[in-house]
């Protein structure tokens, strides 16, 4: 689908849709019609594009990756781009969540919203979707805490207090301050430390 198709869709919301289900992505994977190296999410039922990752991002997440697992710890357990099950038709892959620690290490069934105690967006080129589409996606599935690491603006947007309309609470906070895990008060980081 080009532009112009994909433009005349959005310009006429009244025409009939056909989402698919969880199911359906995980099985169009199985089958071999999204391949595993194709970076596509699923948002309300619909399979949306991820931005490719470049060497800022992937250092990025090297970085990220090894100062959660110190501050956390074994309170948490540190997800790298793994699927959060947030319904039937939304599975997105965040940059990272800290999940509540379970025996089964999320093998046998996803995680879902209740087990998130932080999920976290690096966003570097993704900025503008991170806070138009995911932001509100993540509170309205009961994400309780969601951080947007922006890259470029040098700051930590910390969202809080979801609702079904958007985060009652969403504060940036600078390079020279620390930010704690609400679920994990203990856990304080260098915002310095976050941006790498």
């Amino acid at each position: 689908m080009d532009i112009v198709e994909t433009e005349l869709l959005l310009d006429n919301p009244w025409v009939p849709r056909r989402g698919i289900t969880v199911a359906e992505y995980h099985r169009m994977g199985e089958t071999g019609i999204l391949h595993e190296d194709e970076r596509v999410e699923l948002i309300e039922g619909e399979l949306v594009a991820m931005a490719p990752i470049g060497t800022e991002h992937s250092g990025a997440i090297n970085w990220l990756t090894r100062t959660l697992v110190l501050a956390v710890g074994d309170r948490g357990i540190v997800s790298v781009q793994n699927p959060v099950r947030l319904s039937d038709r939304t599975e997105p892959q965040p940059d990272f969540t800290v999940l509540r620690p379970r025996e089964d290490d999320y093998r046998k069934s996803p995680a879902t919203p209740e087990d998130v105690l932080l999920l976290i967006e690096i966003a570097d080129s993704s900025l503008r979707f991170d806070r138009a589409v995911k932001r509100p996606l993540y509170a309205r599935h009961g994400i309780a805490e969601y951080w947007i690491v922006d890259v470029p603006g040098q700051a930590v947007e910390v969202c809080r207090a979801p609702t079904e309309h958007g985060y009652g609470s969403v504060v940036r906070v600078g390079r020279d301050r620390a930010v704690n895990i609400e679920r994990l008060p203990d856990v304080s980081i260098s915002v310095a430390a976050l941006l790498g």
